[in-house]
């Protein structure tokens, strides 16, 4: 055991981040198909989705990857070729499927203590604490970049979709850490919720004593 954790340990933190990520996301799959619960939502709690402006693009992607399996089989006369692409295929399509489960069954989640839950799949989450929360809006936006994308005064942007809409002011700077593994902080944070106004409404709701 010490042997393998130490080999763990040797590999850079981007890999292992994203092995971790994948391994999430397949294990997210099985939670879409089995109709299990979301994840990480508690009674009471409001989970609020996030996947509307990405789903036609990952279906999308799904039916090109198919089409793209189906032609290289045709295409391809070397059957050793044709099998080891045939598993990539495949490989790409349920990381596909396994990211958009992801998305679908981690919702970011209002918590009962009145702290935010902001998550993308299985590559991003931040608790934001009830108390670091200045004010929340309804904020409909379509930044360029990435999708985690962190201004140099401290704005922090969680593309969905090429927008967001919901702005959180903090009253102090919060950690986070990024999808590799860097960390860094945030003084705004803009992301997007499906219904960004129940969304708002639940985090302006005193906390339960």
């Amino acid at each position: 055991m010490t042997g393998l954790h130490r080999a763990w340990g040797r590999i850079p933190l981007p890999v292992r981040r994203l092995l971790a990520h994948e391994l999430r996301s397949v294990a997210s799959l099985g939670r879409w198909a089995l109709r299990r619960p979301p994840h990480g939502v508690a009674g009471g709690e409001l989970a609020a989705a996030y996947t509307g402006p990405q789903t036609a693009m990952m279906y999308g992607l799904l039916f090109v990857s198919l089409i793209e399996t189906v032609a290289l089989s045709v295409l391809i006369p070397w059957p050793g070729v044709h099998r080891v692409v045939l598993v990539l295929d495949v490989y790409g399509v349920l990381l596909v499927l396994a990211m958009h489960a992801a998305c679908v069954t981690r919702p970011h989640v209002v918590r009962r203590d009145g702290s935010l839950r902001i998550r993308y799949g299985a590559l991003f989450d931040l608790v934001v604490p009830a108390e670091a929360v200045a004010s929340a809006r309804v904020d409909r936006r379509y930044p360029q970049g990435r999708l985690v994308a962190l201004s140099e005064d401290g704005v922090l942007d969680l593309i969905v979709g090429s927008q967001t809409t919901v702005t959180l002011e903090l009253n102090r700077p919060l950690p986070f850490t990024r999808p590799l593994g860097s960390r860094a902080q945030a003084r705004t944070i803009r992301f997007h919720a499906d219904d960004p106004r129940a969304l708002v409404a639940a985090l302006r709701q005193p906390a339960p004593s």
